[in-house]
């Protein structure tokens, strides 16, 4: 464990094990740490080692006052993910989701320590930690902030199905007869599993966190915030959580990729990733393999699948190609199987498209970076995130819409969506849109921005 110094105010942050979710508030460390208050971030052993391995964009070993504390937990089994199932939740992550829950008497020894030292503790945590700090009202000194790590359009429309509030006006009523249904965005054991995380979260948390920008989701953000006033809650939009301005560390080794994506024109290139927590049946992978090569458009294709509760443990799938697909394609695509730093693919001048699952991190770094989506969600919240690119913001197409999902989407589908993307006047029209929000997007977080605004706010609120 890290020396506890004496500080008026630190931040103790509790990710979920999930890397869509420890990606975040790990880039949330970062934002807080620039106003030079310590930060203890406290996750299993495993976990930790995954965040710190792919973080990209920043170094979080490089800034002395984030300090990691790292605990073991039992054993947990670490099944391989199952590319067949119906349900595309990734159920083979639970067993690692269900051990982190074993934090809770570190997070509370790690509280005793730090509360006597402090004269405030601020907890920062994932939603689904609840369990772990449920005895933060203990502290007198201390305060809690919920982590939700999904999008305010998700958000609002989840609340509303949940409460049936408030009242929509014509704008928002023509919007929810589009919204996704939920049938299938959850396994019956991943449903179990977050019904077992629910806590009475209100009774010791002052308020909610997300990695949401008002320049993207500002409507909503505004009925979130109307909500939670009612409850005596604060909301904090403090999103994007991840770095905007790209800058590649020399000291680091760069992917070979780049020497590739160096060499092709402006905007000509569609960068394909679904994820770590979407695993693809082979024949799907056979059908976008011939869609992209129909195509004839310039691709990196990140061809991994889905993580195990231990990515460190066991093998991995072999994903096989269609025979002779990489010599047809040629010097026009490129296929990845290793871990590639995403938001330096899309902040390159290049890439001209993301053909993704819509997962909250991948979304804000491409809405961020300016880069239109083609829209192919599988689970979870994903679907109302594809909505809110393709619907609201119009800065994207489906794949495949969410009804379809059950079907195969043939490598006809996948030429035409990739054609209408990258060499159509309605692709074009679209990356000048993609690119307009994504400039003001990286404007919000400069001096004087309203992000920027909003995280001197909440510094200001915790250090009160």
């Amino acid at each position: 464990m890290a020396a506890i110094e004496q500080s008026d105010v630190v931040v103790v942050v509790v990710p979920f094990p999930a890397q869509g979710h420890l990606n975040q508030l790990l880039h949330l460390s970062r934002l807080i740490a620039a106003y030079s208050v310590p930060i203890h971030i406290i996750a299993t052993t495993t976990h930790s080692r995954q965040a710190k391995t792919r973080i990209h964009g920043w170094d979080p070993l490089s800034i002395d006052t984030v300090h990691f504390h790292d605990y073991p937990t039992p054993y947990f089994p670490s099944p391989p993910p199952d590319p067949t199932a119906a349900i595309k939740f990734p159920s083979q992550l639970i067993p690692s989701f269900k051990s982190a829950m074993h934090l809770r008497q570190p997070f509370v020894d790690l509280l005793s320590t730090l509360s006597p030292a402090s004269k405030r503790v601020v907890v920062i945590y994932d939603y689904m930690m609840g369990p772990v700090v449920q005895d933060v009202s203990y502290y007198a000194n201390a305060e809690a902030y919920m982590f939700s790590c999904c999008s305010a359009f998700a958000s609002f429309w989840y609340h509303r199905e949940a409460t049936g509030k408030p009242t929509l006006d014509g704008e928002l009523e023509s919007v929810e007869k589009e919204i996704p249904s939920g049938e299938d965005c959850c396994s019956t054991e991943g449903l179990q599993f977050i019904l077992s995380t629910h806590v009475s979260y209100k009774t010791f948390t002052s308020g909610t966190i997300l990695d949401a920008c008002r320049i993207v989701e500002g409507k909503y953000i505004d009925l979130l915030e109307q909500e939670e006033n009612q409850d005596h809650q604060k909301l904090w939009a403090l999103g994007p959580f991840n770095p905007v301005a790209i800058t590649h560390d020399p000291s680091h080794n760069r992917h070979r990729l780049f020497d590739w994506l160096e060499k092709q024109a402006p905007n000509s290139v569609l960068y394909v990733s679904f994820g770590t927590t979407t695993s693809i049946s082979n024949e799907q992978i056979q059908e976008i393999a011939l869609g992209l090569q129909k195509s004839e458009q310039r691709f990196i294709w990140v061809l991994r699948d889905a993580d195990k509760g231990d990515i460190f443990e066991g093998e991995v799938r072999k994903i096989e190609l269609p025979k002779g697909f990489e010599e047809s394609v040629g010097e026009k695509g490129l296929v990845v199987v290793d871990w590639v730093p995403q938001s330096e693919i899309l902040a390159h001048p290049s890439t001209g498209g993301f053909m993704t699952h819509c997962g909250w991190n991948s979304s804000m770094e491409s809405l961020t970076m300016g880069v239109p989506m083609a829209a192919w969600p599988m689970h979870s919240d994903q679907p109302r995130n594809a909505m809110l690119i393709v619907r609201v913001l119009n800065v994207g197409i489906y794949v495949r819409d969410w009804t379809q999902r059950k079907e195969l989407v043939t490598s006809t589908v996948v030429e035409e969506v990739v054609r209408r993307l990258m060499a159509s006047d309605e692709g074009a029209e679209m990356r000048k849109r993609a690119a307009e929000l994504g400039d003001r997007v990286r404007r919000s977080v400069v001096e004087g921005g309203v992000t920027r605004m909003e995280l001197d706010a909440f510094f200001a609120h915790i250090t009160r």
